[in-house]
């Protein structure tokens, strides 16, 4: 049995996980971040990173006690080291640098886009997981679709040009005026809308697997400063969501038939949408794997179950090991 210590602070959550052979969740504890930006509308980094340093200690030590394990039970440690802002991946990646050399226990770097991925393990659907994989990851700054062929076999098939999905969610959610994070708000206001209110433009960017949300979010900018308060916001919210998840479900369909891929997987923070959740798995003719909402937002269990695979691979990090925030997969 390989017990592995994940550790995750790319953004805006400092998260702790303890996971058995990949599979088993034992704990994960999350604290959050959103009461402190939503002032700003959005990440502030430096503040980030301030917070991360307050509360990562604590956030491990419960992940340890609800684990029920002393430090001599774990077998290695993971920490993601991007992508992500640089001040909040140094202190993850600091942390557990110093945890593995107190230790003697082995390191394991992990690219954060690649670990969404992995929270599919952690369900009961991980016995239908089957390579090839396509995995549509949307998280944060992050659109992307990616060939998995096998554990540590990426292709990165298409990526967005400009906004990401979950960007273009907080900016046109600060637009209508609702609370940060965009996402949640406009999935709640779009409840209650008629996604067929106002025409979006959908960038299909000539047929490519690239996308684009600049456009969308520039549009609901005009169509806003046309129309005399009050705004309907339900509406607009319905239609702007429609447009986004449209392209996105689209996409995702033509990019599994064209690469005979065996299972679709939708992962990452955007992945909670269940306009979204729904719409991938209407236009798939092919099993899609969706993590449950916990694993979908940013968590460390998804840090540590990739990084059993990894620690099964082999691999080790050396205390080398440093941040970047650019880190692509694929």
């Amino acid at each position: 049995m390989i017990r592995i210590l994940g550790i995750e602070t790319s953004c805006d959550e400092t998260a702790a996980a303890v996971v058995l052979d990949g599979r088993v969740v034992l704990s994960s504890i999350v604290a959050s971040q959103i009461d402190l930006h939503a002032q700003y509308g959005g990440i502030f980094p430096e503040v980030a990173s301030r917070a991360h340093i307050e509360t990562i200690y604590p956030v491990i030590r419960e992940a340890m006690e609800v684990a029920h394990l002393g430090w001599d039970d774990l077998d290695g440690v993971a920490v993601t080291c991007g992508p992500g802002l640089a001040g909040s991946l140094l202190v993850g990646v600091n942390v557990a640098k110093g945890l593995a050399l107190g230790r003697g226990l082995p390191l394991v770097g992990i690219n954060h886009l690649e670990a969404h991925l992995y929270a599919t393990w952690l369900t009961e659907d991980a016995d239908r997981v089957a390579f090839p994989l396509l995995g549509l990851i949307v998280s944060g700054g992050h659109t992307e679709l990616v060939m998995m062929r096998g554990h540590g076999d990426y292709e990165r098939l298409g990526a967005t040009i400009d906004d990401a999905a979950g960007e273009a969610f907080d900016k046109v959610g600060r637009l209508l005026g609702l609370p940060y994070p965009g996402g949640p708000a406009i999935q709640e206001s779009a409840r209650r809308g008629n996604p067929d209110s106002f025409r979006f433009p959908r960038a299909w960017m000539d047929g490519g697997l690239n996308f684009s949300f600049s456009g969308l979010k520039t549009a609901v900018l005009r169509q806003v400063q046309e129309l005399r308060p009050p705004l309907p916001i339900e509406d607009l919210a319905a239609s702007f969501q429609a447009a986004v998840v449209e392209v996105l479900a689209s996409k995702t369909a033509r990019a599994a038939a064209e690469t005979d891929a065996s299972t679709v997987v939708l992962a990452g923070g955007v992945s909670a949408n269940q306009a979204l959740r729904q719409a991938v798995k209407a236009a798939s003719d092919r099993p899609v794997l969706i993590p449950p909402i916990e694993y979908c937002t940013d968590n460390a269990a998804m840090i540590a179950a990739c990084g059993y695979w990894r620690y099964q691979a082999g691999e080790r990090a050396g205390w080398d090991l440093d941040i970047d925030p650019g880190q692509r997969l694929g």
